[in-house]
């Protein structure tokens, strides 16, 4: 037979998947696992924005959808843009909807990118960042941030790594991993460097509506930035709609046209239904949102306490997302032996920090996306765990 692709067959499979995967055969064999592996949001999707896809349905919104999204959620998307940062974005040529913000990330990376260009990324960072630049094409190219720094970005790390193949910065905040919020001094900083090299910057704001302490910082917002930034954002996180699949970007017309053409050929559209809902939670009540975050802050102070209180574990308390990226040092400094064991002694499922990237190694991450009586029990195996190391 002959050879399949070596392109996808250099590509790692999901860490996170796979630890996902190895907990439910855990449970499938009867073992109490916790899993805090995954970022699934354990709330339901508000009742107002399920019933919008309902009535959808039944007016009979079932048939093909316009490649780039109906006009009622790009106008939303576009008003949305408007009123919380003042931008002015065309939703028939700036708006683009998609099946989820993973497809967004590829599809606008395949955009900008030519083959060797590079994209710089900043590490610890969510980790199919790496395999996407790789499968467009372009040459991933990352800026190892460090934990006792506070993982912070400096001009100094990141012209260190521009070079004149250099194409686009990639940012995430609030991060996954480490659910750091950048800080306004770190936006100039990429800022100025995008402006100085003529360079495009990608920004995954997938966890906006989810901080604790800082402020969201819309990196198009900044000037000089609108025409050499692409927002990629979308439902899941914010509106606990991680199985609806829909995310949307907004950027310069002309790289939005070249990643609309991609999903063209692709997976045509996102679902009818999905985006009937996704304009409703836009245009809707944003109070659910803010109830969310509450509860996640409050899973957040209390892990975050619970955890430091255990005799050789270490937890930074993270600004924003729904992550915590927490240290065993009195354990192992091997994210991989950490996980582990955290699975196979206190039967709890996270996932290894080295999946986020080299600065993530001696880290696991937890999803606190669950409910707070699992939290508590996983405390009290964790205490046990490390009072019989």
């Amino acid at each position: 037979m002959k050879p399949l692709s070596q392109l996808l067959s250099s590509i790692p499979p999901s860490a996170t998947l796979a630890v996902n995967d190895k907990a439910k055969a855990l449970k499938a064999a009867g073992r109490d696992v916790i899993s805090l592996a995954g970022g699934d949001p354990d709330f339901d999707t508000p009742a107002h924005i399920v019933q919008a896809a309902f009535a959808a349905i039944e007016a009979g919104d079932t048939h093909y959808p316009p490649s780039r999204g109906t006009m009622a959620i790009r106008k939303a998307v576009a008003d949305k843009m408007a009123r919380e940062y003042g931008l002015e974005v065309d939703p028939a040529s700036q708006v683009l909807v998609s099946p989820g913000g993973k497809f967004l990330i590829y599809a606008v990376l395949a955009a900008l990118s030519n083959p060797g260009d590079e994209i710089i990324i900043f590490e610890p960072y969510w980790v199919s960042y790496v395999p996407i630049a790789r499968l467009v094409g372009a040459t991933p190219v990352t800026v190892t941030l460090r934990a006792e720094d506070g993982f912070t970005i400096t001009a100094e790390d990141l012209a260190a790594h521009i070079t004149p193949r250099t194409k686009a910065i990639l940012v995430n905040s609030p991060n996954n991993p480490t659910g750091r919020v950048i800080t306004r001094a770190e936006a100039e900083v990429i800022r100025e460097a995008a402006i100085e090299h003529d360079l495009y910057v990608l920004s995954d704001e997938m966890y906006e509506k989810l901080i604790f302490e800082g402020e969201h910082i819309n990196l198009a917002s900044l000037p000089g930035m609108a025409e050499r930034t692409v927002t990629v954002n979308g439902h899941s996180k914010a509106y606990a709609m991680t199985g609806w699949r829909l995310g949307w970007a907004v950027g310069p017309a002309d790289i939005i046209g070249l990643a609309a053409k991609l999903q063209s050929q692709s997976v045509t559209s996102a679902a009818s239904f999905t985006m009937a809902a996704g304009a409703a939670a836009l245009n809707g009540p944003q109070d659910v949102v803010e109830q969310m975050r509450l509860s996640y802050k409050e899973r957040r102070d209390y892990m975050v306490a619970a955890l430091n209180a255990i005799p050789g574990v270490e937890c930074d308390p993270p600004q924003g997302a729904f992550y915590l990226f927490v240290r065993f040092p009195g354990l192992s400094q091997d994210s991989m032996e950490i996980a582990n064991r955290l699975l196979e002694e206190a039967e709890i499922a996270a996932t290894p920090g080295i999946a986020f990237g080299q600065a993530g190694e001696g880290h696991v991450r937890f999803s606190i996306a669950t409910a707070m009586t699992d939290l508590r029990r996983a405390v009290e195996r964790i205490e046990k765990l490390m009072a019989s190391v």
